[in-house]
């Protein structure tokens, strides 16, 4: 089977997809639920919630398969993600696209394939719902539409990971998305003992935005804002707002001096936005900033504390 094209909007389409934050996650229950209910409606073996990465696709949820990713280029769901569509495969055996796919004629051994794509808010195809079996099967059309049920279903658990944890405002991680992510990256460096740093951001005069300009102008700041960290860091960067007109960013790999200089390339950034923008104001930030080899991920709230009372004095200076 040779490889299949990538979507026209194959960028945006992996930036939709990695704002989850859900690749390379630990199961869950709110998927397991219904990879565990698909084999049982519909009598296969294996039942996947199936996420099409760049070169690969993971398996959120997996019934029946041992493997947790297998390459995209052997993947079904390749096809499923490029189409926007569903796919049904009643017998590889007799479809010349995947009859000599990997897992057709290795272990699994697949001769039955259904998936259903799954779609992010903003129309995305992030990967499917998907059902295999080892043997040739008829697929009916009520059973396409207890598929396209069930895909409904993993849908809404993937929108409410991304309201739970994303800023609607910003569409940048919130205060949850990013504790939870902040976990994960302190855990690798406490393992590997690498460096880093924590930079607490607060929107100078916010306040006098609001009231002098209205709140509708006070949310164009907060975004302007949002979109000069998101810009200025790098993408291995966890850039995030806290709430309010208080951000925050977690540098991996990052002593001190480095990330001072990237403060001083984000007051670059800002104050050039400031110079081309045309407002009756500008945008203006007090930082703190702290440093750690850390030995603990239990470090995380105090390091945040830290930086936030460093920002408070560095704001009070200010004043």
């Amino acid at each position: 089977m040779g490889t299949y094209p990538k979507p026209e909007n194959e960028g945006d389409r992996l930036n939709s997809l990695r704002s989850l934050k859900i690749l390379d996650t630990d199961p869950e229950e709110r998927f397991d639920r219904y990879t565990r209910l698909c084999t049982k409606l519909f009598n296969v073996p294996i039942a996947l919630v199936s996420l099409v990465d760049s070169e690969r696709q993971w398996f959120k949820s997996r019934q029946g398969l041992a493997s947790q990713e297998t390459e995209r280029r052997s993947s079904f769901c390749t096809r499923v993600v490029l189409d926007g569509a569903p796919l049904v495969i009643d017998d590889t055996f007799e479809d010349s696209r995947f009859s000599e796919c990997p897992l057709v004629a290795q272990p699994p051994n697949v001769r039955f394939y259904a998936g259903y794509p799954l779609f992010h808010n903003d129309g995305a195809c992030l990967g499917t719902l998907c059902l295999m079996d080892h043997q040739p099967r008829a697929f009916t059309d009520p059973d396409l539409e207890a598929l396209h049920d069930m895909a409904t279903m993993v849908e809404r658990e993937l929108s409410a990971i991304h309201l739970a944890t994303t800023c609607e405002l910003t569409h940048m991680s919130n205060r949850r998305g990013f504790i939870s992510l902040a976990y994960q990256a302190f855990s690798v460096c406490v393992r590997e003992q690498i460096p880093l740093s924590i930079v607490f951001f607060d929107l100078n005069k916010f306040k006098a935005i609001n009231d002098t300009y209205g709140h509708a102008e006070g949310d164009l700041a907060l975004k302007a804002f949002s979109e000069l960290l998101k810009d200025s860091f790098r993408d291995s960067d966890l850039v995030a707002r806290l709430g309010g007109d208080e951000f925050v960013a977690l540098l991996t790999s990052t002593n001190a001096s480095q990330a001072q200089d990237a403060v001083d390339r984000f007051q670059i950034s800002v104050s050039e936005y400031n110079a081309s923008s045309g407002k009756d104001y500008d945008l203006e930030f007090s930082e703190g900033a702290v440093s750690v080899i850390p030995d603990s991920e239990d470090q995380l709230e105090e390091l945040l504390a830290r930086a936030d009372d460093l920002m408070y004095q560095n704001k009070k200076a200010k004043a």
